[in-house]
């Protein structure tokens, strides 16, 4: 199925640090393409791929679950693994939550965490329906372009598909029950008003990861999609300073 225009993939080849980055649930790399753009100028290795079921329509992204978007993260992230002697993970909304899968699963080969605005819950009763909903309707409104800078649209769906967003919310069940097996450094940053994600979403994961160096930065000036909005360059050039510190090489 053709690639909306804008949400290709994208990767750069740099020195032998990676850094793979992950969009959120409905939208594309565009989200984070300057993100990545910014990165890959600081001379890293960076990988931003399109998952299963994005970037074409809402009704094939139905047809598609948390698996297979894990699945793909889970093939990238071993891909710059090939040709890297450090991998940091990062990703925005449901893009987060698959990072920390990531750590979770491949422990210190994860070199550290970039969350903007991660999603492992959603303070929402309505989504107690979903089991049954998803039979009879097959999406509701899109949750994209939550974006406080003015001429900004984020390139995501028009509509939610609710059977992708049941297995989301499965997904994040085995996020959350295996946050304290999170022990690498996290940078998470996070909107201070967010009309996608609660903040309880951060506050669950910084009160269950293991991780010793945590820092959390909080964004006055941003929406949900942080990386498209005001605050988008000093999401830039946080990650890219705890990488280089991480890393132990001066700034």
């Amino acid at each position: 199925m053709p690639v909306l225009p804008g949400a290709e993939p994208f990767t750069h080849a740099g020195s032998r640090t990676g850094v793979l980055l992950l969009h959120g649930f409905t939208g594309t790399p565009q989200s984070l393409r300057p993100w990545a753009e910014h990165l890959a100028a600081r001379g890293h290795t960076v990988s931003l791929p399109l998952l299963p079921g994005h970037g074409t329509t809402w009704q094939e992204m139905n047809r598609t679950t948390w698996a297979d978007w894990y699945t793909a993260a889970d093939a990238a992230f071993r891909d710059l693994g090939d040709g890297c002697d450090d991998v940091f993970v990062g990703g925005l909304s449901m893009g987060g939550g698959l990072a920390l899968r990531l750590a979770e699963e491949h422990g210190t080969a994860v070199a550290g965490l970039l969350l903007v605005n991660p999603a492992v819950r959603v303070d929402d009763w309505r989504l107690r329906l979903l089991p049954v909903l998803k039979h009879g309707v097959p999406s509701l409104a899109g949750i994209g372009s939550d974006i406080k800078k003015p001429g900004v649209t984020e390139l995501a769906y028009t509509r939610t598909p609710l059977r992708a967003l049941h297995s989301q919310l499965g997904g994040w069940s085995s996020v959350v029950t295996d946050l304290g097996r999170v022990t690498q450094p996290v940078l998470l940053l996070r909107s201070a008003e967010d009309h996608v994600v609660p903040a309880s979403s951060s506050r669950l994961v910084l009160e269950r990861i293991s991780s010793a160096d945590v820092t959390e930065v909080v964004l006055h000036d941003s929406y949900h999609v942080a990386t498209l909005d005001h605050d988008a360059p000093r999401i830039f050039e946080e990650s890219a300073a705890f990488v280089e510190r991480v890393r132990g090489v001066a700034t």
